[in-house]
């Protein structure tokens, strides 16, 4: 067993800041090299509380003002214009970035990236939803129209 300290929201897992015991396998392919926790180890207690800081200065204060950022959100749907063929096929796939950078294109307010989850990979255009966590009690489906850019 591993034992990491998350420096990213992992779904199942934790969220930044956590430190947790994971198998060997999971922390070498898949945690470290995506970036999403370091090893832990006995000095690493001043990178915890660096990386519990910057999520609370991230964080939404109070579930009141998740709860009304997340009706914002749930009120219509986002469209996201990208490059695609003929077909309607995309020329790569919409990732979390594209999705915080279009709500808040749209007006709906500033969402964080990391927040956000795209259950599966949006490949052509369509319409599609997303879930955004604001806060550890409040998530938000935001409706996605995936458009042909002109």
């Amino acid at each position: 067993m591993a034992k990491l300290i998350l420096t990213q929201e992992v779904t199942g897992l934790g969220a930044p800041g956590d430190v947790v015991e994971v198998k060997d396998g999971y922390a070498r392919n898949y945690l470290l090299p995506r970036g999403f926790a370091l090893t832990w180890t006995k000095g690493g207690e001043k990178d915890v509380e660096r990386i519990r800081a910057a999520r609370k200065a991230r964080e939404i204060a109070t579930v009141e003002e998740a709860q009304a950022i997340a009706e914002k959100l749930q009120s219509a749907p986002v469209q996201i214009s990208v490059k695609s063929g003929d077909s309607g096929r995309l020329f790569g796939t919409v990732g979390a970035a594209q999705v915080a950078e279009a709500v808040e294109a749209a007006g709906l307010g500033s969402i964080d990236k990391r927040t956000v989850e795209i259950p599966e990979r949006i490949k052509s255009t369509g319409n599609y939803t997303a879930t955004v966590k604001l806060h550890a009690d409040v998530t938000a489906n935001v409706d996605l129209q995936v458009v042909a850019a002109k």
